[in-house]
């Protein structure tokens, strides 16, 4: 019994002496923050202070324009042949010649393409996969989108494999050297995933001009990140059975790579090659600010001159097209998950291949029909419809009906919720929350970690950024709170529920394949612009992964750990909150995670809203092209990231380890 008690006092003794110490620290921000008068530079930071990094990064990209615009046009001469090639394929139509005397041929057909996304889909998945994707292009093409459509499907056809095949090279070097993996692979890609999209557009803007190889360029940074943590993994699981016997039948290391590794590794790629396209689809939309068109800037259009219709039509295109290209991936995913090979021993191109040749042959008679019949080049006007009157109409009758409820609600929460929480935080000690920051971080995992995120913190107080920055993470704050306090509970009742867990599915895979554009349409319709519209948008995009993350969690519970509960005279209440929600705490930790990277991810984009923080910073010098005040704006986005992301990971890792 001695010992016991023993050993409690010297496992309590720690958490005692912690309390202790948050205890003081938050005593002295608290003394801090009550003599602002007194100590004004410790509160706000002062601004003769101020570091001027973004003049320096203005100077860095000023000289790299004029003395590297060689190299920019270079680059945008050789990427710019292979784009031409697919806009004029699937959107334009190509020129030979010049003048009066140009040939013209015709861009592919629509019906072509439509029956050959049916083919890729029944190869795919099967026929009910091939109803789906055909009959979202031909859904876009009935609605007059197909033009648009294209255009962003072709910046996407070109960019995707770009980002495949950096994105193989990058995890392949990234895997077979540690120390390039933690010292310079990790951090750059905290930094691509973590820096705002409209950030990305400032230094291509300014570099490659306003053009469709600049919004590429754009895409293909920000898309790359995924493929080379998928390859990481991958190659990273494959059996070290595999790995033996492939070195045991006398392959070089190139063979294994090629031969062995890469072919067992195929299904984690393939789900690295789905969220490539995801992102670089959300991505071309964003894109289409500096010279991109499509479907963005039709929707871009529309939100300025307030058309409402316009604007849901073209959203909607957007989530056909993203829908159509996930799942096609998504299957194909799976397809190689499984292990499917094509027979090598069919005599012909055409038996190995029936889909792809049937689809080809499609395609090209389609297209030569679209020369002697104009309803095959182009989608007949007879036979497209438009809902914009009917959502315009839809959105007045709501206004007209509801009005007083929303704008009752609306104010409410402006005056009782967002302003104080808006006041507290911009009125926040800079110096109080490096301390505290890097005291968790102390806590949580030793020096290194309370140096970055002290560091990363005080970035965006030098710079002059402090109380954007503070605006930021309030509204990303409440955000990231409200979707988790609605997405853990669901995703703790699909955990306990088969059925419930049947209709939630579809529902957060549709919202994860919506673009974020489509969360602010209808929002700002009933809500005008502002914070509240900015926070439900965000609430709406980032409830996903607090969802998902919460049932993955309780079902990935050890079913042993079950039965041993209840063997052990456990109800199925007991069971629930003390053997499988402790266990599944890390999980669901990591689904906050992702939920407040996320909230960042959409606060920026809705900047466009009108909200008054550092996605307005950026979305100013974008409109501007001022590149140094984008980046380091940006800059100070990702580090708010990064925090969020090391601290909420830290503490998994202990959470994890403390349970074994």
């Amino acid at each position: 019994m001695t010992v016991t008690a023993g050993a409690g006092e010297a496992r309590a003794r720690p958490v005692q002496v912690w309390l202790l110490v948050w205890a003081s620290a938050l005593a002295v921000v608290l003394v801090v923050f009550l003599l602002q008068d007194s100590l004004p530079w410790a509160v706000n930071y002062p601004a003769s202070a101020t570091v001027p990094v973004a003049d320096w990064v203005g100077a860095l990209m000023a000289w790299i324009k004029s003395n590297l615009s060689w190299l920019t046009r270079s680059i945008t001469a050789v990427l710019g042949v292979p784009l031409d090639f697919a806009l004029n394929l699937l959107a334009k139509n190509f020129k030979i010649g010049h003048g009066a005397d140009a040939y013209v041929l015709p861009r592919l057909s629509w019906v072509g393409v439509c029956a050959a996304a049916f083919l890729a889909g029944h190869a795919a998945g099967g026929r009910k996969l091939g109803m789906l994707v055909g009959g979202c292009f031909l859904y876009i093409a009935l609605f007059g989108q197909w033009t648009s459509a294209m255009l962003t499907l072709a910046l996407i056809s070109i960019a995707v494999p770009f980002c495949i095949v950096t994105g193989l090279f990058a995890g392949i070097w990234a895997w077979r050297k540690p120390s390039a993996e933690r010292l310079i692979v990790s951090p750059a890609l905290d930094l691509m995933q973590t820096i705002p999209t409209f950030a990305y557009l400032i230094p291509m803007l300014l570099l490659f001009g306003n053009s469709p190889v600049s919004a590429m360029i754009a895409t293909a940074i920000f898309a790359t990140p995924p493929m080379v943590r998928a390859t990481m993994l991958g190659l990273s699981r494959v059996p070290s059975e595999i790995d033996d016997f492939s070195e045991m039948a006398g392959c070089t290391a190139r063979q294994k790579l090629w031969r062995v590794l890469l072919p067992s590794a195929r299904p984690t790629l393939m789900i690295g090659v789905n969220q490539v396209i995801m992102l670089a689809l959300n991505m071309v939309i964003i894109a289409s600010m500096i010279g991109a068109g499509g479907l963005g800037y039709d929707v871009l259009l529309a939100l300025r001159a307030l058309k409402v219709g316009e604007a849901m039509e073209a959203g909607l295109a957007i989530v056909a097209l993203a829908i159509a290209l996930d799942r096609l991936s998504q299957a194909i995913a799976h397809k190689q998950a499984k292990g499917h090979v094509h027979q090598a021993v069919s005599p012909s191109f055409w038996r190995r291949y029936p889909n792809l040749t049937l689809a080809i042959a499609i395609l090209v008679v389609t297209t030569l029909l679209g020369l002697f019949v104009p309803a095959f080049a182009t989608v007949p006007k007879a036979i497209t419809f438009t809902t914009a009157p009917l959502w315009k109409a839809a959105v007045n009758w709501v206004t007209i009906n509801f009005f007083d409820m929303i704008e009752a609600f609306r104010v409410a929460l402006i005056l009782n919720v967002l302003n104080p929480l808006r006041a507290f935080c911009e009125g926040f000690p800079w110096l109080g929350a490096v301390f505290l920051l890097g005291l968790a971080g102390y806590q949580l995992s030793g020096l290194r970690l309370a140096a970055l995120v002290a560091a990363l913190t005080a970035f965006c107080a030098v710079t002059g950024l402090w109380e954007k920055t503070m605006a930021t993470v309030y509204l990303c704050g409440i955000s990231a709170f409200i979707a988790c306090l609605i997405g853990i509970p669901i995703g703790l009742a699909a955990s306990r529920s088969d059925r419930f867990e049947k209709i939630v599915t579809p529902v957060i895979d549709t919202l994860q394949v919506l673009p974020s554009f489509c969360f602010i349409i209808p929002v700002v319709m009933l809500f005008r612009v502002g914070d509240v519209t900015a926070m439900i948008a965000t609430v709406a995009f980032a409830v996903v992964p607090a969802i998902r993350y919460t049932n993955h969690g309780i079902r990935q519970v050890p079913p042993a750990l079950i039965e041993a509960a209840k063997v052990s005279g456990c109800t199925p209440r007991q069971t629930f909150f003390r053997v499988q929600l402790p266990l599944a705490l890390p999980e669901i930790m990591l689904g906050v995670n992702q939920t407040i990277l996320m909230a960042l991810a959409m606060i920026i984009i809705c900047a466009m809203v009108g909200t008054r923080d550092l996605g307005q910073e950026v979305f100013i010098a974008l409109s501007k092209a001022d590149s140094g005040r984008g980046i380091v704006a940006g800059l100070a986005i990702a580090f708010i990231g990064i925090v969020a992301d090391r601290l909420f990971n830290a503490w998994t890792a202990k959470a994890r380890a403390r349970l074994g």
